[in-house]
């Protein structure tokens, strides 16, 4: 019994580790990309090079992460700003009765455990968004953003 599900239309770089109990389909996944237990990358998300995607995550789809990015464990990514279940009419929602959000991690960033990231937004460049934050708007590069609204508590992030 397979203890993972990666649909026929992932494509996994060169290297890349998936561990069990996952749920992966229609993304693309970097080389020596690690992607955690419990995690679900969902259609047109891609995971670039080199990141760390931690243990019970969600990547919907219109999130792009660049190289050498961090996510921590429990980690959700949000791509719609009107949710709903039903139209005004009662009928179900389709694919074409909302709008995608895309977000764009950029290289090198690093994202807390718990954080939830809201769609439409950029996170910059080496930027770092604290544990439990919920990010509503961009996060400049090289800064750190922490609070529920995240607000810069940073502007350069510290090099060890």
């Amino acid at each position: 019994m397979s203890t993972q599900r990666i649909a026929d239309d992932v494509v996994l770089g060169q290297g890349a580790v998936v561990r069990d109990f996952v749920n992966l389909y229609g993304c693309f996944i970097g080389e020596n990309s690690r992607i955690g237990t419990f995690v679900e990358i969902q259609k047109n998300a891609r995971i670039g090079r080199n990141c760390k995607i931690s243990s019970h995550t969600f990547i919907c789809e219109g999130v792009t992460i660049e190289d050498g990015v961090f996510v921590g464990h429990g980690v959700v990514f949000v791509n719609d700003k009107y949710p709903k279940a039903v139209n005004l009419d009662g009928s179900l929602q389709t694919d074409g009765d909302w709008e995608c959000q895309a977000t764009l991690v950029r290289a090198g960033a690093s994202i807390g455990s718990g954080a939830t990231i809201l769609g439409g937004i950029v996170i910059g460049e080496n930027a770092l968004v604290g544990a439990g934050s919920t990010v509503t708007k961009d996060v400049p590069a090289g800064c750190t953003v922490v609070g529920n609204p995240a607000k810069i508590l940073q502007k350069e992030s510290k090099e060890d």
